[in-house]
């Protein structure tokens, strides 16, 4: 039976995981909402998965990517741990090898990733303000009372956008009021919002970079039309949103860990989705270091632990005898 490959994507805001099959052809996805709590998240994304799949389907490959992509990996048992950059990068260059440009926007942050000939030569996340994000979108939205569904067909609907402050979230909502409060209407106020976050995100993000068409945008944010005519208005180009634009961090991951063809996986399984899983922290000691330790546990045995400098924590774990690991420390020290 051929094997399928799985790539998991956890962010700030949001989990994505794709399985794919052989012919790198997406046949299970799932993006929800991680609440604060990215255990659960990957937990209830891999019951969906399995759910999904309907039938038992071997996994030759796990990748992690994303903001957690570490705690995903101990979580899973991951073959591969690769940063977000690389994994959006090929997913886009095997879809759309003569792209030059990603903009990718998600839950809490926004990148660009500049691309020549299928390598990537340049790129910027924002640090600092999450103006533009799926987040603020979001928190907008609600304040406005309507759906985030309806955010970017309310924006194609403006007759004269108004003009917001997108430089930061702070200013932007403030400005957004004023302009509720002298009457203005709601779709010319979503509009302006769209036009300001783009024109903060080229301004910022993409500052000091080349912008050049083949562009493709993706992330949860490209299903915003009001987002996505903005930034094809103010760059006069069009943009390619790829199918599964929502979940390319998680396929780009999929995709290295088949070629990387491990041998034999370390994926614990999707009994995972039954078990216990949580983490816990604590300060060492034991030496002038004070690290930050933290443990993973599932069905409360510790299966994974890091932050410890000496590595104390991780080789009892790995099975090191208790006299062998106090000989190794003080070497270390």
């Amino acid at each position: 039976m051929m094997g399928s490959y799985l790539g998991i994507d956890v962010g700030s805001i949001t989990t994505k995981l794709v399985v794919l099959d052989e012919g790198d052809q997406v046949i299970a996805k799932v993006y929800l909402r991680n609440s604060g709590r990215p255990l659960e998240a990957i937990q209830q994304g891999m019951e969906t998965i399995f759910t999904q799949l309907g039938h038992s389907v071997p996994i030759a490959g796990v990748a992690t990517t994303g903001s957690a992509r570490h705690l995903a990996a101990y979580l899973v048992g991951a073959d591969l741990i690769k940063n977000e950059i690389t994994a959006h990068s090929i997913a886009v260059i095997d879809m759309f090898p003569e792209t030059k440009t990603i903009i990718e926007i998600g839950g809490q942050d926004s990148k660009v990733i500049v691309l020549r000939k299928g390598v990537v030569v340049d790129f910027a996340m924002n640090t600092v303000c999450a103006a533009g994000t799926g987040s603020f979108l979001d928190q907008q939205a609600t304040r406005l009372g309507i759906s985030i569904e309806e955010f970017g067909a309310l924006a194609l609907r403006a007759n004269h956008p108004v003009r917001i402050a997108g430089r930061c979230t702070v200013f932007a909502e403030t400005d957004m009021i004023h302009k509720q409060q002298i009457g203005h209407s709601v779709e010319d106020i979503v509009a302006g919002l769209c036009d300001s976050l783009v024109k903060n995100y080229l301004n910022n993000v993409c500052r000091g970079k080349e912008i050049l068409s083949p562009l493709v945008f993706q992330g949860g944010v490209a299903a915003n039309r009001g987002i996505q005519k903005a930034i094809e208005r103010e760059l006069d180009t069009f943009l390619i949103i790829p199918e599964h634009f929502d979940v390319m961090g998680a396929i780009g991951a999929a995709k290295l860990v088949k070629r990387a063809k491990p041998l034999k996986t370390q994926f614990r399984g999707f009994d995972l989705c039954q078990k216990s899983c949580s983490t816990r922290g604590f300060e060492c000691g034991e030496c002038g270091n004070q690290c930050e330790v933290v443990q993973l546990l599932v069905d409360h045995q510790v299966v994974a632990c890091w932050g410890d400098l000496c590595e104390r924590y991780r080789q009892s774990i790995n099975g090191i005898a208790h006299g062998e690991e106090k000989r190794q420390i003080a070497n270390k020290h």
